[in-house]
């Protein structure tokens, strides 16, 4: 395991989006989040526009250099960034690997370690409140010693609660979702919960209630921990060649979601197909995909076309078909209240979308 310092920067509700992406770090497994530094906001570089909030998180793993950006440039495009040509531009989030262990060179045209440890504040007093001791290049100056010879003006201390959960508390799987006596989960969300109970006239003090903050935190961890699971850990290497061209079915899987209205449950069943070309995927790998989309705040008919794209993206397929029937609480608990009601959504790639018989059998395939 080998130790690395990621930086963090938004100045896009930067306060906000920092302690999210400190949150999603926290949650990834790829590494363990061992440090956050406080947050501190400056003025912007290169452009007049809103200040940035910068923090740094201290990591140890066993990920090199290059998987690790691919890691946290996902973890980007979850929470909304967009790259453009303008590196000036305002950003919900930049993640960057600004100091790797044992490391000295270009990953995919980023150096590391970042140079402008030598030159911003921002940078380089986030990662000094971190691992001061550590020498910016072999035999060089330390964080603290640089940090200590830049002025800071302009910068100021914004938060020094940016602490992640233990993440001994965190969880994957749909298990210890009961509240133990003393223990706190997620601090920030449980106190969250308890306003909103306060909001609705109840005491969340009495029996009932003493820890249901606790349970809600916990549950949706997991309701949405679709945000944290990327598409390669679903698969989990899974994929095997062959000569079958036939078409491949798996139906009737079940899915429960969010709606990102509401935020009230949707669900229902998922039948995903799809046409060989010369892979195919472990069938269960078909169902923990539609779980890495359906564990987010969604809508069914953007569900529903993720699944496509993603069983594209691993397997090049011949063809991809996804058919979603689902019930939404959101239509049958309020508003028009209709419990009967149900909602069919799909989304047809190749040669399911171009032939016309292809398509007929699979909808076929799906009846009763």
């Amino acid at each position: 395991m080998t130790r690395a310092v990621i930086s963090l920067g938004s100045n896009v509700d930067p306060e906000q989006n920092i302690r999210l992406a400190v949150r999603l770090l926290d949650r990834c497994d790829g590494w363990s989040v061992r440090a956050v530094s406080p947050s501190y906001a400056g003025r912007a570089v290169g452009t007049d526009g809103p200040d940035f909030h910068n923090a740094a998180a201290l990591v140890v793993t066993d990920l090199e250099p290059s998987e690790l950006k691919t890691r946290l440039r996902a973890i980007e495009e979850r929470m909304g960034r967009i790259r453009t040509e303008d590196k000036f531009a305002p950003r919900q989030i930049d993640l960057d690997v600004v100091l790797y262990e044992g490391f000295e060179g270009e990953v995919d045209g980023t150096a590391i370690p970042d140079p402008g440890l030598e030159t911003y504040s921002y940078l380089a007093v986030p990662a000094a409140d971190l691992a001061p001791e550590w020498e910016y290049r072999t035999g060089g100056s330390t964080l603290r010693a640089l940090a200590e010879s830049m002025d800071r003006e302009g910068l100021e201390l914004m938060s020094s609660e940016l602490a992640p959960m233990d993440h001994t508390r965190r969880y994957a799987l749909e298990t210890s979702m009961e509240a133990d006596n003393g223990e706190v989960y997620d601090s920030e969300m449980e106190s969250n919960v308890k306003e909103m109970l306060l909001a609705v006239g109840e005491d969340p003090e009495r029996e009932g209630l003493a820890r249901t903050p606790l349970r809600v935190a916990k549950a949706m961890d997991f309701l949405t921990s679709g945000y944290t699971t990327s598409l390669d850990e679903a698969v989990n290497n899974a994929i095997f060649e062959t000569d079958a061209d036939e078409m491949v079915l798996v139906k009737d899987i079940e899915f429960y979601s969010l709606c990102e209205h509401h935020m009230l449950p949707f669900f229902g069943r998922a039948h995903v197909a799809y046409l060989p070309n010369k892979r195919i995927i472990g069938l269960s790998k078909v169902a923990r995909i539609v779980d890495v989309f359906a564990r987010r705040l969604q809508v069914q008919e953007r569900l529903t076309n993720q699944v496509a794209d993603a069983i594209e993206d691993v397997l090049d397929p011949h063809g991809v078909g996804v058919v979603m029937e689902g019930s939404h609480f959101c239509m049958m608990m309020r508003g028009v209240q209709k419990q009967g009601s149900s909602t069919v959504t799909s989304a047809m790639r190749g040669g399911f979308k171009s032939n016309h018989s292809t398509r007929s059998e699979f909808m076929e395939l799906i009846k009763g």
